[in-house]
């Protein structure tokens, strides 16, 4: 089972295809499923922390962005870019990987 959809990485560019859905058309009981749709890769070691500590973080109720970074910080989890989170930053991490 793949970890990402590897057709979702040619729609990222944002530009439209050449071809009217070749090699997408489904052919019903020859489709093949993928659980993640939505990732064009799999997400890095990082981003995994991330999540893990973004869970942990809403599982105690910390719901309110200053909360939220102060946490991250407790923890010891810093940006990609090894910096102490902000508000700021936090939010433009969350677009970055939101696409």
């Amino acid at each position: 089972m793949d970890n990402f959809n590897p057709k979702l990485a040619a729609w990222l560019k944002n530009e439209p295809a050449t071809e009217a859905g070749l090699n997408n058309i489904q052919i019903p009981g020859k489709t093949r499923n993928l659980v993640w749709q939505n990732r064009y890769r799999e997400p890095t070691r990082y981003e995994q922390a991330l999540v893990s500590q973004l869970e942990s973080a809403f599982a105690e109720g910390i719901a309110e962005l200053d909360e939220l970074v102060a946490a991250l910080n407790r923890r010891g989890l810093r940006n990609e870019a090894g910096e102490a989170w902000t508000p700021a930053n936090f939010q433009d991490e969350m677009a970055r990987l939101g696409y």
